[in-house]
This record gives C-alpha cells, sequence and structure tokens, in this order.
C-alpha cells in the first residue's frame, strides 16, 4: 500500500500554459507520450461522449468555440475522477485560460505540481500561426516553413485550422496577455517560464527536465539572484527593480570595479592600468573586488542580485569555487535586431546630460537633437562585438547552471520583471542546493 501511495503521488499533475503558436499542444502531447500520463484538452475534453456534462459542453463549444467556465470546471473535475487520470496523471493544454478559470480550478482541489508557461515574441508567434497545419487523423501539428512531414499521404490530409489569420492571430496574443498576468500570481511556487523561441526539441526537453522535479519546502530563502544575457538586454534595470521591491544588494560587476580604481586602494591600483588601455580586468583580480562585496554583512543578510559576471563557463567555476553559487539564475534573451535598436539609438545631452532614445525618447526640439552626442560603446560594431563574445559562451554558461530560467526580454520591462518574480518565488528542486 505504501508503494502504490507513492506512486499516486508521483504521478504527472501538470499545466501546460501560453500564447497562441508558442508550441504548447505539441508539448503536452510530446510529454503526455513520454510520461504516459493523460493530454486533457478543450476538444478532447468537449468531444468524447462520456457523460452529460461533456455533451453540454460539446453543444456549447460547437455554437460558439467557448465553454462557459463554470461548466469547463466541472468537466475538468469530472474527468480527473476517471481511473486513467487517478493511476497516470493529467496534463492540462491551455487550461486555465483566466484568473476566473484557475481560482475555481483551485477552489475544487485541483492542484497541478507543475505549471510551465511558453513566452515569445509575438512577431514569431504570428509568423508561425500563419504556418500552421494540422493532421485531422493524429492531431499532431505541422508547419509550412519549419516542419513539413516527408511523407506525401500525410501532406495530403493536412488542414489549416480556423481563426490563424494574422489579426484574429494578433487579436488572441492580446487577450492571452491580458489574462496571462492575472493567472500567473496563482502559481507562485510551482511556476516555470521557458523560451518557445528556441527549436521544439529544447522546449520539450526544459519541461521534461521541469516537470521530473520534486519541489523544495516553502522555508524561507536568503536570495542569491544572477541575471546573465548579452548588452542591451535589460539586467540593470532589472537588477535595479528587484533591489528595489524585495531589499536585495544590487551587484553590477562593472561598477564595482569601477569604484575600486576610484578609491585609490591597494586593488584599485591594480585595476586603473587595465582601465586606461581600455583592457580587460584579469578574473582574478574581479574574483577578489566580487568576493570581497559578496562576503560583507548586508549581501548575506539580504542577498544579492548579480550582473555582469560571469560571462564565460571558466568565471563561473571560480565564482563557485569560492562558496558564492547563485539559487536563482536567469538568461534573458533579446534578439540581435532588438538590442542594435535599443542600444545604437541612444543619446545623450551634453549639456543637460539627460540621455534620449531616438525612437522610445526622442528629443523635444531640433535645438537638442543637433547636439545630441552618442557614447562611442554603442556604436553598431561595438554593440555586434559584445554580442558575439556573450553568444560564444552562453550555451556552456547554460548548461553550467543547469536549472537556469530563460526569460524572453524581449517585451515590456515590467512584463519581464513578473517573470522573473515568479521565478525567485518558485522553489528549486532538492540537488540544487
Amino acid at each position: 500500500m505504501g508503494l502504490q501511495h507513492v506512486l499516486l503521488w508521483s504521478v504527472p499533475k501538470i499545466v501546460i500554459l501560453g500564447p497562441p503558436a508558442s508550441g504548447k499542444t505539441t508539448i503536452a502531447m510530446w510529454l503526455c507520450k513520454h510520461l504516459n500520463s493523460n493530454l486533457l484538452t478543450m476538444e478532447n475534453m468537449t468531444t468524447t461522449e462520456y457523460s452529460y456534462l461533456a455533451k453540454q459542453a460539446k453543444s456549447h463549444y460547437q455554437k460558439f468555440k467557448t465553454v462557459p467556465s463554470i461548466l469547463l470546471v466541472r468537466l475538468i473535475q469530472e474527468r480527473l475522477k476517471n481511473e486513467d487520470c487517478i493511476r497516470r496523471g493529467w496534463i492540462l493544454d491551455g487550461i486555465p485560460e483566466t484568473r476566473e478559470q484557475a481560482l475555481m480550478i483551485q477552489t475544487l482541489g485541483i492542484t497541478p505540481r507543475h505549471v510551465i508557461v511558453l513566452s515569445g515574441p509575438d512577431t514569431v508567434l504570428i509568423e508561425r500561426n500563419v504556418g500552421k497545419r494540422i493532421d485531422p487523423q493524429t492531431g499532431e501539428i505541422y508547419h509550412t516553413t519549419f516542419d513539413w512531414p516527408p511523407e506525401a499521404e500525410v501532406q495530403d490530409r493536412l488542414m489549416m485550422p480556423e481563426g490563424i489569420s494574422e489579426l484574429e492571430t494578433a487579436q488572441k496574443l492580446l487577450e492571452y496577455h491580458r489574462n496571462i498576468v492575472r493567472i500567473l500570481p496563482a502559481y507562485p511556487k510551482i511556476l516555470k517560464v521557458i523560451s518557445c523561441d528556441q527549436p521544439c526539441v529544447d522546449v520539450f526537453y526544459q519541461a521534461l527536465t521541469y516537470v521530473q522535479t520534486n519541489h523544495r519546502s516553502n522555508a524561507p530563502f536568503t536570495p542569491r539572484v544572477l541575471l546573465c544575457g548579452p548588452v542591451g538586454s535589460g539586467k540593470s534595470l532589472q537588477a535595479a527593480l528587484l533591489a528595489q521591491k524585495y531589499g536585495l544588494v544590487n551587484v553590477c560587476c562593472g561598477k564595482l570595479l569601477k569604484g575600486a580604481a576610484a578609491d585609490k586602494s591597494t586593488l584599485g591600483e591594480l585595476i586603473q592600468p587595465f582601465f586606461e588601455k581600455d583592457m580587460a580586468v584579469p578574473d582574478s583580480i574581479i574574483l577578489k573586488v566580487l568576493t570581497h562585496r559578496l562576503k560583507e554583512q548586508d549581501c548575506v543578510q539580504r542577498g544579492w542580485v548579480l550582473h555582469g559576471f560571469p560571462r564565460d563557463l571558466d568565471q563561473a567555476h571560480l565564482l563557485d569555487s569560492l562558496g558564492h553559487k547563485p539559487n536563482r539564475v536567469f538568461f534573458l534573451n533579446v534578439p540581435f535586431d532588438s538590442v542594435i535598436e535599443r542600444l545604437t539609438l541612444r543619446r545623450t545631452d551634453p549639456v543637460t546630460g539627460e540621455r534620449y532614445h531616438l525612437m522610445y525618447k526622442p528629443p523635444p526640439t531640433i535645438e537638442i537633437q543637433a547636439r545630441l552626442l552618442q557614447n562611442p560603446k554603442d556604436a553598431e560594431d561595438q554593440v555586434k562585438l559584445k554580442m558575439d563574445l556573450f553568444y560564444r559562451s552562453a550555451a556552456e554558461l547554460e548548461e553550467f547552471y543547469a536549472y537556469a530560467i530563460t526569460i524572453n526580454a524581449d517585451q515590456d520591462p515590467y512584463t519581464v520583471f513578473e517573470y522573473i518574480e515568479s521565478g525567485i518565488i518558485n522553489p528549486l528542486p532538492k540537488k540544487i542546493f
């Protein structure tokens, strides 16, 4: 009986959410096959006539392409009482769609163990959706550009789903964004955000790794947060927001080194020549400055958010060996074109010191615009060089920090912050510690 109880406790109870064309149905189907579990979708619950509730839901869905929340939640409750769901668990695809549904599901005692939220740029999602095709026999989803089936017989029977035009997709995305920010707080301790703007297999393995972990206890912990990402990905802003809201110490490696160089200490005298010659400061010196800061009482007591270091695998190993292990790691992903747009259009007014952006915050007058200057570091060739250096080491860093959370940072900074927050609240697997 004890073994049976353990087996039932460990069965999958998973919710997968994401915007249109994020691939959530594909990931849900793959997880279902891999875990030998039950896939629950709006379609298969309303088209399988195994109960009066299902017939009601089917009738409503056929007329309005939606099901009233209270009917949908009762249908889920009834389905989860079936023997197959009790023994093999379940994966809910795209449900809940609203905060109302999330709260109704919780009220009935239906509690997922893992919630996965797929995230990606709207432009990518619209392109994906327009090319989507479905196999009516198997339910498998294909794409005219990215995933066309090799078999001619499969190609011939593929159908274009309804409601996937560019305008319809954009409207659905708008509605999704409005809803998801209100759903996320319902799952603060069991949530993982995964970027869907990467190969589907990579998304699947990140999802699989996550759903096969057991959560830690909810005991309080001191956050030690590491933000990784290319230049222009918003690390400084996110670190400032985290420091402001949670009282963490904002540790920017670049500012630390500048501060050390300015205070004329022994370490500062070592750093100054590298600054004057515009050369990289050696890792051994950086780590001395960084270790000194992270050992100070405020960092130990309140926790810290670090950015600007480590930049490669060797630095990550060194940081780890000195006992400064982050317990939350986030990779902020931003497309190359977006970084170029963010940085190369920045300007400074040499008279007032005011900062502008030619697209997002243009100068108010032609006179001011005429005197604006660009920081040499924001020149396109310099930005490209820094991005290239980051991405050379990014894959190794992601492998080193195996439980890092990848976030699409090419969106409103406060939306990015909400995803980071959910990742900080969400407990990590025991083996991390």
